[in-house]
Formats: structure tokens, sequence, C-alpha cells
């Protein structure tokens, strides 16, 4: 019987390539494979489906009711197992390879099914600056190529070399494995073409997966969109993945570049869009209910990865809502001071000054650049990790700026031979070794520091090799680094700052004037990977630009963890809206990305929250009941009214001081999983809004049970206050086999009636909206806490045991919701923006059955 299932199974998943899972499941029937196997293969796809939907790395964000029909690479597939094969040649170690595998299988499961017959998938994955995202969506394509993806599309930035560099780690990784598997549109030198026959690269008779690389440029982009609508009549069985990398750059509100994108999106009838980027400020801020790029289908969040110097390591952040200062990293001590007086001295302050501009070699730019090459001649004499070593000077966008730089430093680069011989330059030079490897050990690094008089031996070299290289728009000159080890000085603007690797940066010089968040974020090129030199890399900047990036770190952190929260809170992207915070000195994004955003609550404000998941041993949840317990019968006591409805099952107590509710979370244990309902920060918040506006010093507090119809299922909370337990039955992710989870997830507790069970008046059929602004108007300064008691056994009715299980804890549960007001001062010295959802039609929560049932 064993053997014949596992037959079967393996007939089930040759299926998935060609039909869907409900198609597949189909053909075995009608292959006469028995009732008993088919609902065994069911489950077993069912149960790999959820172990891919609740995967702890990537966190994701994805609208409800999304078919995860995509469990992994298959052993006939081809493009995967090719891509790891090369990492592995090339180093990575067994676990990266794992977790680029995982997130990539997340990011798939995604998708939609090649073979359904039409759809339109649009989602965004938020990485880090210089952390793989080539490379993760790379994966992605080989995986969607493995299960018949047809079409390739790849939207490489607007500059050329960043289209030059994508299109060459394509080749390496996808192309030249499995040349007969690839047709390429591009190549290393040509952009898009139109060709003749469209519609023969799409046809039954061609099998070959079909790549094109595209610059984000309005003539190509429309020439490109043209040429697919020749093809139309041969799309419609063409499945197409279309990846935006630097997803945030000229996609979002440009009026030439945007209609452009979503011309080529209404070519294709079965398409799925996915944009990249590590800056998605303005991704998040498009109107989700407008005909455009909104990741309305998912957002998942990139874990970072080991290794990577990102903002926040370098810069430090500032504290979130419930964090202590004194717990929040204050970054390394590798930010170098330039003074505001050098600036003038290094690019002109007004564009009338350009002409005829010579910067001048100031102290700190003089020590910036000689501090690279000794670290240049340092990684020498260590001899490990990457073998090319650049430093980025990045004073202008101006190339007419960039190019006048050339002549002082070759100046500069020719005469230090000379001063080589010099005492006084030695010393120069040993003082600053000593004192830049004193604030910064290599030993916390596990590295061994390098001695000067080792490493002055390789000055001579380092100085003979090193290039002078202007990259910018106007120039010929650009940094390769396919021809052997490069050292390299180069300074460049633009062409620089946009998803381009510059290999073995060392030392940063930049005092560039920048305005938003975006752009400034995506001008630190100094982020990424520094394999055998993670002591030894130097930023120079001014001490404003320090700040903006020790504000940009606490965006990004506070942006991921909305992500992160929201994800385990059962929202989507059409029921959330991701917050950015502002700064009173930068935008968010360019004018014309915002102008749908909205200003956002800080932190807990109009949300609501709720328990999902519940620890299942004895003593924690009995802890949990005496602190519930303790709550209500304060309440009674403290309450100025009491509403009392045991016909059906509900008690509030209004007005109850807001210490009760504290004293209540700071007893009640939250699971760890529940990231939303974390004590600390729900008492910071209530405290931080009680000591600056005087808001939620009022509470009312509620019990949602059930009507008392059986004694055995009473679960009393104080004197008088009696409701029958209600039922939460667990979803089953486990195998047939496996140990208990240790924790139960119950995906909704609280429904939208509950959320308004304090509100005066009629509001069963008011939408989620509709309940914020009556509370607003009812009680805007005033939070609302429920109280569940969850039956300990919580057996699942029939119809829901597929995918339901009994809760089985070991004492009855106290499930806990909290709704907050939507804050009205506007005093705040900090403010936080978001996408405005308030077009978009929401609709209730995904209750099982007898859990609607219950919440009326």
């Amino acid at each position: 019987m064993n053997d014949e299932f596992e037959d079967n199974y393996d007939t089930f998943r040759a299926l998935l390539d060609a039909f869907t899972p409900a198609e597949a499941i189909k053909r075995l029937e009608l292959m006469q494979v028995g009732p008993a196997i088919i609902q065994k293969i069911r489950d077993r796809h069912e149960r790999q489906t959820i172990r891919i939907k609740e995967l702890e790395e990537p966190h994701s964000v994805v609208l409800g009711n999304r078919d995860t029909w995509y469990t992994g690479p298959s052993p006939k597939d081809k493009c995967w197992p090719a891509i790891v094969r090369q990492l592995e040649k090339d180093g990575w170690s067994p676990s990266s390879v794992e977790s680029l595998d995982t997130a990539s299988t997340r990011i798939v499961s995604l998708l939609s099914h090649p073979k359904e017959k039409k759809f339109s998938t649009q989602g965004l994955v938020v990485g880090y600056v210089q952390s793989g995202k080539t490379t993760n969506f790379t994966a992605v394509m080989a995986k969607a190529a493995d299960r018949g993806y047809k079409l390739f599309i790849v939207l490489a930035g607007i500059h050329n070399g960043l289209r030059r560099q994508t299109q060459a780690r394509l080749v390496q990784q996808l192309v030249e494995p499995n040349p007969t598997r690839w047709h390429q549109l591009t190549d290393l030198d040509r952009d898009f073409v139109p060709t003749a026959n469209a519609a023969s690269f799409f046809g039954k008779s061609n099998r070959a997966h079909v790549l094109c690389v595209i610059k984000k440029n309005a003539t190509v982009l429309r020439k490109f969109a043209k040429w697919l609508d020749s093809a139309s009549e041969y799309l419609q069985d063409c499945p197409a993945l279309i990846i935006d990398d630097e997803a945030d750059q000229a996609t979002v509100a440009t009026k030439t570049i945007n209609p452009r994108i979503r011309e080529i999106l209404s070519c294709l009838p079965k398409s799925a869009y996915v944009g990249y980027t590590a800056s998605p400020f303005a991704n998040l801020l498009i109107n989700p209910s407008a005909d455009d790029l909104y990741p309305k289908d998912f957002i998942v969040n990139l874990p970072k990865p080991e290794g990577h110097f990102g903002t926040e390591v370098l810069f430090g952040r500032y504290a979130l809502d419930g964090e202590d200062p004194e717990d929040v990293d204050d970054g390394y001590d590798m930010i170098r001071e330039v003074p505001d007086d050098d600036v003038e001295r290094v690019r002109p302050l007004k564009r009338a000054d350009v002409e005829g501009f010579t910067p001048e070699i100031t102290e700190t730019l003089r020590d910036a650049i000689r501090y690279f090459w000794l670290v240049t001649a340092a990684r020498r004499v260590r001899g490990t990790g990457n073998p090319h070593s650049t430093m980025l000077i990045h004073t202008s966008v101006n190339t007419a700026v960039h190019n006048s730089f050339k002549k002082p430093l070759e100046y500069l680069r020719d005469s230090m031979n000379d001063m080589l011989e010099n005492p006084a330059v030695l010393q120069e030079l040993r003082k600053l070794w000593d004192d830049e490897t004193a604030r910064v050990p290599a030993e916390d690094f596990d590295e061994v520091r390098v001695e000067f008089d080792d490493l002055l031996s390789e000055m001579p070299g380092v100085l003979r090799d090193c290039r002078i290289v202007m990259d910018n728009s106007s120039s010929e000159d650009r940094l390769d680094y396919e021809n052997g080890p490069v050292v390299a000085i180069a300074v460049g603007g633009n062409t620089l700052s946009r998803g381009l690797t510059l290999e073995g940066l060392s030392v940063s010089y930049f005092v560039r004037a920048v305005s938003a968040y975006d752009t400034l974020l995506q001008m630190g090129r100094w982020f990424g990977y520094r394999s055998g030199y993670a002591d030894l890399p130097r930023i120079w900047m001014t001490a404003e630009l320090s700040e903006w990036f020790r504000h940009l770190a606490t965006v990004e952190t506070e942006m991921r963890r909305d992500i992160d929260i929201y994800m385990t809170e059962t929202k989507n992207p059409l029921t959330f809206a991701v917050r950015l915070r502002t700064h009173p000195a930068l935008r968010v994004t360019q004018a014309a990305k915002m102008k749908d955003a909205v200003k956002a609550a800080s932190a807990y404000g109009g949300q609501r929250v709720q328990t999902r998941y519940f620890h299942l041993d004895g003593q924690l949840l009995l802890d949990n009941q005496d602190a519930a317990k303790q709550l209500v019968t304060r309440a009674v006591q403290h309450a100025t009214r009491s509403d009392a409805h045991p016909e059906s099952g509900r008690f509030i107590f209004r007005d109850v001081p807001y210490d009760l509710v504290v004293d209540f979370l700071t007893r009640y244990r939250f699971h760890e999983k529940s990231m939303e309902c974390d004590a600390n920060l729900l008492i910071g918040y209530i405290k931080k809004r009680v000591r600056s506006a005087g808001s939620l010093r009022r509470w009312n507090v509620a019990i949602v049970g059930n009507p008392m119809e059986d004694d055995d299922a009473a679960f009393e909370f104080a004197s008088g206050v009696t409701v029958q337990r209600i039922t939460r039955a667990r979803l089953d992710p486990r195998s047939p086999g496996e140990p208990e989870s240790g924790f139960a997830d119950i995906k909704t507790l609280m429904s939208r009636r509950d959320a308004a069970v304090d509100l005066n008046g009629e509001t069963g059929k008011l939408t989620e909206q509709e309940i914020k602004s009556e509370r607003q108007k009812q009680m805007p300064e005033t939070g609302l806490l429920v109280l569940y008691p969850i039956d300990k056994v919580s057996a699942p009715p029939p119809r829901e045991k597929q995918r339901r299980a009994p809760l089985n804890a070991d004492e009855h549960v106290i499930g806990v919701g909290l709704v907050f007001p939507q804050p009205r001062d506007e005093d705040s010295s900090i403010e936080w923006i978001s996408a405005d959802l308030s077009g978009v039609e929401i609709e209730e929560e995904d209750l099982s059955p007898i859990e609607a049932e219950e919440a009326g």
C-alpha cells in the first residue's frame, strides 16, 4: 500500500508541471487511483504547502487565500541545481545556500501557477543594500523556469552599467549551465532591439525560456511592448515573470516609465510582477486602489544575511517604542567626521560655481585616501577575502566636478611614492594606522591586526596598481572587475549609486547633498559583505549626513518590524499599510511618489491587536487565568459603569484606570511568536500616550464568551461575572507522527463585531474603517481590552477536521484583544506616513465556520 501511494504521489508531483494541483488530482481520478490514496496525496500536499506558508524566514505579508502550489525543488529540475553547483564552487557555505533555497522557495510559492488560465500577480521583495538581491531573484527565476514559466523580463535600473552587470550574472548562472534551454533577447553590450517574427519565440514548438534584460528607458520599453503585442496570439499560454530590480527607481509615479511597464504587463495574460529593492519607500506609498504597481498580493521581507554590513551596523539607530535606549546598538566606530568648512572645498555649493571648479585635497580627504592605501596594503598582507580594493569619492552629481578630481588625485598618488622615503610622512602614516586599528580592534571581527611595518613593504605595489577612475555618464572610463584584481579610487555620482557593486569597497568619502531617504540609502555603496577585512572599512562624511543615516537605520528597522509584526497577525497588503517615519530635513521619497500618502498613527494608534499563538503549558495558562481574573475583579471595583449582557455572553466595564491594564499586561504571558503582542512595546506605548497626550488614561475592559447553557463549560472571572467558554480550534500543520509543536496557532481570535463591543448603537454592519471612525466620535481617548475564555479542548466541527485540530491545552486559555484609538494630537515630534487604504474594500478576517458562527 505504501509503495502504491509513493508511486502515485510521484506521478502527482510530475503532473504539477503541466497542471494546477486541483487539475492534477482530477487526472489521478481519471487514472483510476483510489479515493483513499488520493486523500493521502491531498493531505501530504497540504502539509507541504502549510510548511512553506509557516516558514520562519523570510517573513511575508500575503493577500489571503493565495494557493501555495510550489513546495520546493524537484529531482528533475535543471536550472536551480546549476545555480547551487555554481554557488558551491564560489565558496558558499551549506547554510548560505540553504537560506537562499528557503527564501526563493517562499517567493516562488507566492507566484501564480504557470498553468492557470489567466493571472496577474504583483509583489514586492524588500532586501538590504548590497545584500545579494540579484542572487535571490536569479534563484527565483531558476525555480520558476523549472516549473514552466516561459518569458523572463528583468528591468535592470536606469544605467547601462547595472543592466550589463545584471545580464552578465544571469548569463553566468542561468544560461551557460543550460544553454539549450534559454534564448536571449539581449546581451552584454546590447539592450533590447526588436526582431522580426516575435511569435516564433513563444510558439509551442519553441520550448526554450526567453530572457530579456532591459534598462528602464521609455523608448526601449515602448519598443518592447509593441514587439510583445505583435505576438499577442501566442502569449495567451506564456507565463511571464517580470523582475523589477531597483523597483522604487523610475517605476513609481513617472509619466514615462510607469505607463510603459503597465503596458508590457497588459500584453501578458499570465504575468507575475515582482519588485526588488532595498529602499521600498515609494512602492509602499502607491495608491492601492489605483490601477498601478502597488504590491497587492505579497510583501516579502528578506532576512539580513550573515556577515552583512547594513545601516544599523555602521551608524547605529534610535530606540523605538518600548525599547530601552541602553539596549540599542550604537554601531561600529567606523565613521569619521568631515568638517562643514571642508564641503565647499570639495564640491561647489552653487551651480554657477561648477565651471572652473578645482577641488582641494583637504586634510580629511588626504587622510581618507592615505588610509585606503594602507588598508589595501594590509589586505595584501592578509591575503584573504575579496581580491579587489576600491575607494569611493562622492561629492557631487555633476560630472564636471567628478572630472576635476582626476589631476589632484593622480598628483597625490604619484607624489606619495617619493614621500614613502620621508620619515615625517612615515610617522604620519604610522600614527594614522595605529589610531584607526586601535579604535576598531581586529579581534572583534576574528581578524589579526596587521602591523604597520608589515604592510609598509606592500605600499609601493599598491600605489603602482592604483587607478583613478572617473565613473560617470560622460566618461568612457569604467570600473572593470572582470580582468584581474583591481585597486581603484572611483569618483562618481549616479552611475555608482544604484545596484552596481563596488568590489572590495574599503573607504568612502561622501559629502553629496541628498534630500530623500531612498536616494540617501542607495548612495551607501559601503553596505554589503567585507569578508577578510570586516575591521577595516571607514566612511568620511559630515556630522549631519551621519545623523541622517542613523535616522534612516531607525526608519528601516521600524519598517521591517511592521512587516514582521503584521506577518504574524493575519494581515495582508490591502489591510495594513507599513508606516514610514518622517524627518524634518529629508523627504521620504520624491514628492510625486508621496502624493497619495496619508499621515499614519504612531505605533499602535488606530490598530487592533490580538493573540494568535498560545502556549499550552499548564502552569503558564493558570498564571494567565489568574492575571485575567485579577484584572476583572479590580475592573468591577473601579469601573464607573458596567454593562452586563449574560444572554449574549458579554460583559463591559467602562472607564477603568490604565494602570490596571498595565498591571495585567505585565503579568500576562504572551507567546513569543505573537510579535505584535509584545508586552514591553504595548506598555511602553500606553505610558507614552498617557504622558505626552493624556490619552489612554481610561480603558473599557470587555469579556466575550458564549451565553451560559452548560454549567460544565462555565468560566468565572469574578463573582457574578461568568460566561460559557468559546471554542477556538488550532490550525493543524503537523505531519502524522510528528511531535506536538509546543504552541497552538488559532489564526484569528477577534471578530470585527468584538472590536466594536463597547460602542453605542448598531455596529453589526459597520466596516473596519467605520468602526475606527465611530470610536473616534464616541471615545477618542479610551482603549479597549477584550478577554476571551477559550476551552482547553476546543475540538473542531467535522467539516473543519481537514484543516483544524483540537486545541488540547493543559488548561483553559485566555485570549486577549486590544483596540487602540487613533491619536488626535498633532504636536508629536515624530510623525509617520503610509499608503492610503481608505479606498480599498476590506473584507472580514478569515474566520473558520465555527468561529464565524460564534462571532455572530
